[in-house]
Parts: C-alpha cells; structure tokens; sequence
C-alpha cells in the first residue's frame, strides 16, 4: 500500500490462491488458464501460491484453515478462492467467515448482472446491472448464540426478563444482532465511493428498520447522516433533495422485503446496494437467479482501508460432480475479474468479460446453460475455459 492508501502492483505479483473442495479441482484449472492468458494479452504475469483450505487442508495438515493461509492472505494483500467444506459437527463455523472476521474483510462485494444469452427465469434480465456491498463483519453472522436447553440460554433469559421484564419463552434458543456506527458507516462509505468512482447513480440502503429499530433502522440513519458529514459534494439523501440529485449520487433506503419485491418488477430503479450481512445474502442469490443462478455470480470480500481482498466463488462445492470436467467455470472466473479490476488490469477484466459474453452468445457453454438453451453446444468445464481464451 502507498502512503495515500493505493495499491502498489508489480508487473508479476505473488497471489495465494485456494483451489476450492468439490468441484474445485475442476473450476480453478479453468480459471486459471483464462486469467493467465489475459494477464500475459497485457505484459503482466501472476506468480500463482497454492494455500490451504477446507478438506484439502484437514487431510494434509489436520486443520480446517491452517495459520500458515491466514498469513498468506495477510501477508500478500490479494487472494482468490473456490468453494469451501464447512465441517460438521463443531469447529469453524463457516470457513468463509472466518476468514472474513480474522482479516476484517468487512464488505462483501457482488456485482451482479446479466451476460446475453445466458438463460434467464425473469422476461427482462438486461435490466438487472447492480452491486451489492453487504457488510460482513456483524449481524446474526457473527455467531453470538446460545443453543436451546443450554446453561447459557437459560440464563441469558432470565437476565433478560429480570433486568428488562422481557418475556421470551423457556425452550428458546437466543442469540444477539450487533449492528454498530462503526461497522455500519464504514460499508455505505464504501458502497458511496464506488458509485462517485464508477459513474453510478444511486445508492439504495436496504434494510428492515420499519421493526428492528435500533439494529437495521440505525442503519440506515447513520447512512443518511454519513452522507451530510462526509459527502455533501458528490451525494444527497432522498429527503433532502426530494428524490432530484441533479448531478450528485442519490442515496436513498428500502425496506428489504419490498426491495425483494422490486428487484424483480423494477430492477432498472437500483444500482448500487448497501446493506447488512443476513439481508445482504438474501438479496445476493435472489439477485443472481434472474440472470443465470450462481454458478456465474462472483463475489469478493474487501477491506479498503487495508487494501486485503479474497475474491471467491460464490456457490457451494457440489461434491458429486467433483473431478468430471462439468461444472461452470463462471464464478470464480468473473470473481478472477473482479480481483484484476481490484489490482487495477482493467484492461485484462474487460477482456475476460467480453470473451465470456462471445462464448456464451455463440451458444458454447457448459450442460447448466445448455440445458436450457436452444442449438447449444455442451462442452466440458475445461473445454469451456479454452473457448474463452481463443475469443481473447
């Protein structure tokens, strides 16, 4: 990092990367091989550093996420990810959160939008173009629960009902929601900077104040005062411009489950999304299904004040296609976009994404797509990556 806060890219730099459980073994190949010949299109080279994660990992060394990844990531600033096993049974409670917690990784980023003649469920998936920024250190995410029966339930509600008079019943199981100003202002700063960098026009604030006041409601009027403080010069609240930004970033907010409602039937009204950890996830996969599912969703988890980054897949490990050269590349190969726009090679995303777009348009795609579309060529997952790479 330089003094200002910018990332300082060499021409070849060292990138630790997980393969990924399951399908893994076949998804990252392929992505490697399309970010690799994009990289070397434009005179950079990536010097690509196995770490270990997840069952790869636990059969090798005995541990889930061993010290030696977490330095990796932390050591390096930028890394990338396939899916990831969450054992069973104690332990970590998610791989993927705990690496976000020990690095502070505190906004999940997921661009979401539409590929043509990728299939689609809705009638106009062009419309969906949106970036959620979903915060990734707090909510019910955070794991502070107490099972039902437990010494530490029971009395947590007999606190509870002592000190407050609240009354929750016996056999319950219970657990806390923190949503600070801290964790709260510092993911719609970053949402805000993006739309002013990127010629965005809006920020919608999602949440569902309207019931957990003090939570989700707090969050969104430290939103609005954050936009007085800091950003009186390129942004605006709804309410104190009445919905006309003129040239500055409209930042308004949305109850969450109409936004599910309106995502659908008026996607073109949303552009960039700023919302907590539990809504965040909701609308991430809610989103991706009107343009194609998961399998091509990307997703990056990103502290820009350190400038760290893990870029993953977003789907699940899908254990019974591991190793048949099938699945779609999609997810981690756009999330491999997302890393390069983060190092700054934008040129090498844009080329990724343009060849990406000419394959699916030629109708050469994986048996996902195929499936669906009509005079499709089914190839394998590696096949896939090959075809991308001729189009650069």
């Amino acid at each position: 990092m330089s003094p200002t806060g910018e990332l300082i890219v060499p021409d070849e730099p060292i990138i630790p990367y997980i393969e990924g459980d399951g399908t893994g073994v076949d998804i990252w190949p392929a992505a490697q091989l399309v970010m690799d010949a994009a990289a070397k299109k434009h005179g950079k080279n990536i010097a690509w550093r196995e770490v270990l994660a997840g069952e790869k990992a636990f059969k090798e060394t005995g541990s889930w996420l061993p010290d030696e990844t977490v330095e990796a990531f932390r050591d390096l600033l930028i890394g990338i990810k396939g899916p990831l096993t969450t054992p069973v049974g104690g332990g970590i409670r998610s791989l993927n959160v705990a690496l976000r917690q020990i690095l502070d990784l505190y906004v999940c980023l997921r661009p979401v939008r539409w590929f043509q003649g990728v299939p689609s469920p809705v009638l106009h998936p062009e419309k969906v173009d949106m970036v959620i920024f979903r915060e990734n250190t707090e909510d019910v995410y955070i794991g502070l629960e107490f099972e039902q029966g437990s010494p530490q339930a029971v009395q947590l509600i007999d606190y509870l009902h002592d000190q407050f008079g609240w009354e929750i019943r016996k056999d319950s199981g219970i657990g806390v929601k923190p949503i600070s100003e801290t964790g709260s202002k510092r993911l719609i700063r970053a949402a805000i900077n993006y739309a002013i960098d990127r010629g965005r026009k809006s920020v919608t604030m999602v949440h569902k104040g309207n019931i957990q006041k003090y939570t989700e409601g707090a969050f969104r009027n430290w939103g609005y005062e954050l936009v007085r403080e800091e950003f009186a010069d390129k942004a605006v609240g709804w309410d104190d411009c009445g919905g006309k930004p003129g040239d500055k970033v409209l930042v308004k907010d949305a109850i969450a489950d109409i936004t599910l409602q309106q995502v659908l039937t008026r996607p073109d009204e949303f552009d960039v999304i700023a919302t907590m950890n539990l809504n965040g996830d909701y609308i991430s996969d809610a989103l991706a299904a009107q343009v194609g599912g998961i399998g091509i969703a990307p997703g990056g988890n990103i502290n820009y004040v350190t400038g760290h980054g893990i870029f993953e897949a977003t789907h699940g490990t899908a254990p019974k296609y591991a190793g048949q050269d099938k699945v779609n590349p999609g997810s981690v190969l756009l999330s491999g976009v997302m890393m390069f726009e983060h190092l700054g090679w934008n040129e090498a995303a844009a080329d990724i994404v343009s060849a990406l777009e000419r394959t699916i348009a030629d109708k050469i795609v994986t048996y996902d797509f195929a499936r669906l579309m009509d005079g499709a060529t089914e190839v394998k997952c590696s096949e896939f990556a090959s075809a991308i790479v001729d189009r650069l």
